[in-house]
């Protein structure tokens, strides 16, 4: 279980996990800013990879929304779970088994969409857990734009971090000396993609 000491989002690799939530075909011509926030996801999926971050992925109803998109899915470790669900919160019993699994844990690090509603719920469970929350603003986004500004409003009033990759990916390195200092910056080189923010 997450510490319950003063919590100030001070993030490592060995204490986090990542959260891609739902980014599925689907959704790419409803979504705002849909192909930038791929581009961010893309770095975020390479650099859990990298710093050895377990990764969740969900996917809403894929029966009817269509599977992770492609682009995602190359990017994706060889047998990496794919989660498909219909409830709005990413904390589906299996991810709790996943979750309760590694002790270490204590941040969790959301992005994909909707902000506003599967991102939102998911946030509102992982606190609720006592887990620090990070979410990756310039990855996640809503149908609309008055739905993703509400919900970052609403994930900073219940104490979580709304942040962006390039902080999140320097955060976890913490050092120009980290071992994968340079995998990270060849990650952070191109300025992230304007996402309407």
């Amino acid at each position: 279980m997450a510490s319950q000491s003063l919590k100030l989002g001070n993030i490592k690799p060995e204490n986090a996990i990542f959260f891609m939530c739902d980014i599925q075909e689907k959704f790419r011509p409803v979504i705002k800013y849909f192909k930038e926030i791929l581009e961010i996801a893309e770095k975020l999926v390479e650099a859990s990879t990298i710093l050895s971050i377990p990764l969740i992925v969900t996917e809403q109803y894929p029966k009817g929304l269509g599977e992770t998109v492609p682009e995602l899915k190359e990017k994706l470790k060889e047998g990496q779970a794919r989660f498909s669900k219909t409830k709005f919160t990413m904390l589906i019993p299996e991810v709790i088994s996943q979750l309760e699994s590694n002790q270490a844990i204590q941040h969790a690090v959301l992005f994909g969409i909707e902000t506003h509603v599967c991102i939102q719920q998911t946030v509102i469970d992982l606190l609720g857990r006592g887990y620090q929350v990070h979410i990756v603003a310039d990855a996640c986004s809503s149908r609309t734009q008055m739905d993703r500004t509400f919900a970052f409003e609403r994930f900073r009033q219940s104490g979580a971090f709304v942040t962006t990759s390039d902080a999140i990916l320097l955060q976890l390195i913490g050092d120009k000396e980290h071992q994968h200092f340079k995998a990270i910056q060849r990650l952070i080189m191109k300025t992230a993609p304007d996402s309407g923010l």
